[in-house]
């Protein structure tokens, strides 16, 4: 039965895959020339993530903590990283983000596509120029567009959390921008990295934490030792509950 699940929900996905890159193509089309940082076709690819997470009627979403963001402030958001659906899932929240994705992600067919048509960021993390590409982000923060970042750097392979690397946190000590920890859980279980069968009944968690002020920091290493146990910590209680 799970084979036929996710032999359906991949059919599913390509065609979902298909039809709004056609439909934010068009949407880029007409407000390219006035939307700085394409919030329209972002806002289009929400629509998007909500119809994954539709592929099975055994997959349930909790979000928490989403009033503890406050959008006259500019944020970076760092999460844990255990699935594809992440961002489907982070997606939920009510506010637009700019994501930073890997540079092979924008090679994928359609995929790539989209990205790029919605806006969002891709670095080569093994280049000495990934820090530096960072930079380009700073600009739509300083205009109050947050961005999410996944400082683990890649999906983890057993739904524990991996070490953080040191992007995210030199942009916002660098800039003095905040930081804002967020734990999702549940997209290990339903959709592991490199699987091809789904699991179709997940309890999905998404949690916003309380925001982290880079100011009160001396270091880096202690500010990502500090985001490190929070992520954590949540991660822990969350499993637990």
């Amino acid at each position: 039965m799970r084979a036929i699940f996710s032999l359906f929900v991949w059919l599913y996905y390509c065609v979902l895959f298909l039809v709004f890159f056609i439909l934010i193509a068009t949407v880029w089309v007409f407000t390219f020339p006035f939307d700085k940082y394409r919030k329209v076709p972002n806002k289009v690819l929400s629509w998007l993530a909500w119809f994954l997470l539709q592929a099975s009627p055994g997959w349930k979403v909790s979000i928490h903590g989403e009033e503890k963001y406050d959008p006259e402030v500019p944020t970076i958001f760092i999460a844990n990283h255990q699935s594809f659906l992440d961002m489907a899932l982070a997606y939920q929240l009510p506010w637009q983000m700019k994501w930073v994705s890997k540079r092979s992600l924008a090679l994928i067919p359609v995929m790539g596509w989209l990205v790029w048509l919605t806006g969002h960021l891709t670095i080569n993390r093994k280049s000495k120029s990934a820090i530096k590409r960072l930079g380009n982000l700073v600009q739509p923060l300083r205009d109050n567009v947050p961005v999410m970042i996944f400082p683990e750097g890649t999906r983890s392979l057993d739904g524990e959390l991996k070490r953080f690397k040191n992007g995210a946190f030199l942009l916002a000590m660098e800039y003095g921008f905040r930081l804002q920890p967020m734990v999702i859980d549940g997209g290990y279980h339903a959709m592991k990295s490199g699987a091809k069968v789904l699991n179709p009944k997940v309890n999905f968690t998404v949690s916003v934490l309380d925001p982290i002020e880079t100011k009160n920091f001396e270091d880096l290493n202690t500010l990502k030792d500090h985001a490190y146990q929070l992520i954590d910590e949540e991660l822990q209680r969350i499993r637990t509950s």
